[in-house]
């Protein structure tokens, strides 16, 4: 389908919609040729985080992008957004598509769906690459805990109806005057086209809903997540991909997975694929070339 008025969007994807897991999923799709990648974003972000990544994949590969339930141009409704629900979404969405063996890529907090996905239904992943991502049982409520450095929105977005009061009519002060810039190092890297474009999808009614349904369950759902992998590590590859939280993400996936390589990269902040596009295609495409050559 053609994109709706008002939505940013780029000539190498068309924009698609499926009701899935009973809400609306927004998602895009570039390229025809090669295994698929489905792209997973965090926060603050809807699938345009990979807008200058995917025409990069797709010379390769079928890149899939999708919004997560409560994010961007997906369904607001109110219902379930906690990882688990994200994660069946994303596995109706694979068979949906019957897309077969994915290569998952979860990036921020996004990634906990995603290794959800990957630990529940092995068979749907060909391989799993975390950028800038922690789970929780493994440190990543630690970012909620401001006493030891932990940043402070987390916390509000996880506050039941603090979100709503404190954000709604605000979304272009808070995501210009302060997420992007505390989030990202390279000047320039956030356009006025993606501030634009991130305003209006958190804009929408109850825009931050996916958002605080994960920070949410993110605070409550380590032992669950430990329990996990308790029963078994990943056995897919894993590509763990390091910037601005430096070896956290690194860390993290070699508690829980058995095969893990490493990729950091350097001089940038934690929005890799906003602001390091090239440098993250060549690492990701270099990782699956081992994988499908």
């Amino acid at each position: 389908m053609n994109q709706s008025a008002g939505i940013a969007s780029i000539p190498e994807v068309t924009h698609h919609r499926a009701a899935l897991n009973g809400a609306d999923l927004h998602y895009v799709i570039a390229g025809a040729e090669g295994t698929p990648i489905l792209l997973v974003h965090g926060f603050p972000e809807t699938w345009w985080a990979f807008h200058k990544l995917i025409p990069l994949l797709a010379a390769e590969h079928c890149a899939i992008a999708v919004d997560l339930p409560g994010f961007g141009d997906s369904a607001h409704d109110p219902g379930d957004y906690t990882s688990s629900s994200a994660a069946e979404s994303l596995r109706q969405l694979i068979e949906h598509l019957d897309l077969g063996p994915v290569h998952l890529t979860g990036q921020d907090i996004g990634g906990v769906s995603t290794f959800r996905l990957a630990a529940t239904h092995p068979g749907l992943i060909r391989s799993y690459a975390a950028i800038e991502t922690g789970l929780p049982g493994f440190g990543l409520e630690m970012l909620a805990d401001v006493t030891h450095g932990g940043t402070w929105h987390i916390g509000v977005l996880a506050a039941p109806g603090i979100p709503e009061m404190l954000l709604a009519g605000r979304e272009r002060e808070f995501l210009a005057g302060y997420a992007y810039p505390a989030m990202s190092v390279t000047e320039g890297a956030i356009t006025a086209q993606d501030i634009d474009e991130f305003t209006r999808a958190y804009s929408r009614p109850d825009g931050f809903r996916g958002a605080t349904g994960l920070y949410r369950s993110m605070l409550h759902e380590g032992e669950e997540i430990k329990d996990l992998v308790a029963q078994e590590q990943l056995t897919m590859p894993v590509l763990a991909v390091g910037a601005g939280t430096g070896q956290f993400t690194h860390r993290t996936m070699v508690q829980v997975a058995q095969n893990v390589t490493e990729a950091q990269l350097d001089g940038i902040g934690h929005l890799a694929a906003i602001e390091a596009p090239e440098t993250l295609a060549q690492t990701l495409l270099d990782f699956y070339r081992t994988l499908d050559g």
